[in-house]
């Protein structure tokens, strides 16, 4: 079998990727094992602002720019709905929180995002005495939702093998990569923290973040927002709210923990004031690197071995971009981000 690509790993990157193959009109077989579900357990959010320090999420206008056409067309092409829109509303703690807010407005890279009316009315069940900030341009993608719908449509495609991707099968020429009965011209890693089993990019400095959520049912609180605090609520609908998350350094497991749904209860009753009910519980791992930047780029020796990685807590929005980024390197010998490029650590 002779094709254009492999991709190993189907989180929001490797459907990113696949996509610019499809428009390319490009031949390739993904291999997704999950192993990894960090795209499965994501909030999702989509925020052009970073809400602790009231600063710009990098080169935020320009992915939005990609990403929500992209998604736009995922809906069309899939025939299902993925994007939830609202604003998120930061709640502040002190006057000092506002005023960092109206000079954080000011700033030329954030006020299309950033109002610098602040709303002081109060909201039955929010615990907060100083009002809410509120950003524009923001909502959720259901992930869980569309890489299950996008495996689906691979699968009656015949473009992807549910199958552990053995590293130590593949052979490596100046010309192809060889994977047991398949030719491929390239080969795209995508694996989440799956790389730190990869051979050929496991050198890379790719840390590892537990997250956790909850989802609760609270019939006295009804937001159509999102509420940024101590953590962040987002609606789901009849009263349901996806609550997280957690970040553990030290647990490496993708299971939910009662240490982890402990530490979300705790915060939560500096958010809320209204009974409620967990229902559900989730955990996965996210990719994250030391300097915030993704992962993406060429093997140092190996031209036809790439990857696209490390796009943490902001996947959603990077996906996209780094996606189109890398296909047109390979293809057209665009040059990549340097913030972005793995060069940066040979």
């Amino acid at each position: 079998m002779k094709i254009d690509y492999i991709i190993v790993g189907l989180g929001l990157a490797g459907l990113a990727f696949a996509e610019e193959l499809i428009k390319a009109k490009k031949t390739f077989i993904v291999f997704e094992d999950d192993s990894q579900t960090s795209s499965l357990v994501a909030g999702g959010v989509y925020n052009p602002v970073i809400l602790r320090r009231f600063t710009g999420v990098w080169n935020a206008a320009e992915q939005l720019n990609v990403a929500m056409p992209f998604y736009e067309g995922l809906e069309k092409k899939l025939n299902q709905k993925f994007d939830q829109k609202f604003v998120i509303k930061r709640a502040f703690k002190s006057v000092q929180e506002q005023n960092n807010w109206f000079s954080a407005s000011d700033k030329p890279k954030l006020k299309q995002f950033l109002n610098s009316n602040i709303e002081t009315e109060s909201v039955k069940g929010i615990v907060g005495d100083f009002g809410f900030g509120i950003v524009n341009e923001t909502g959720r993608i259901d992930t869980l939702k569309l890489v299950k719908a996008y495996r689906d449509f691979l699968t009656n495609e015949q473009l992807i093998r549910f199958e552990k991707f053995e590293h130590q099968q593949l052979k490596i020429s100046s010309e192809n990569v060889i994977y047991k009965e398949i030719t491929a011209n390239n080969i795209v890693f995508c694996e989440g923290f799956g790389l730190k089993k990869n051979p050929y990019f496991n050198y890379l400095p790719l840390e590892e973040a537990k997250g956790e959520l909850i989802t609760i049912h609270a019939p006295d609180l009804n937001i159509d927002f999102l509420l940024k605090s101590a953590l962040f609520l987002i609606p789901l609908g009849n009263c349901t709210y996806k609550v997280g998350a957690t970040f553990n350094h030290v647990d490496k497991t993708s299971l939910p923990s009662e240490a982890g749904k402990a530490e979300l209860v705790e915060k939560l009753k500096k958010v809320i004031d209204v009974p409620y009910k967990i229902l559900d519980q989730t955990a996965g791992i996210r990719p994250t690197t030391d300097d915030r930047r993704p992962f993406v780029g060429l093997h140092k020796e190996h031209s036809n071995l790439a990857i696209l990685n490390g796009l943490g807590t902001r996947g959603v929005m990077l996906a996209p971009t780094m996606a189109k980024c890398l296909f047109n390197h390979i293809e057209n010998d665009e040059k990549l981000d340097v913030e972005a490029d793995i060069s940066r650590f040979n």
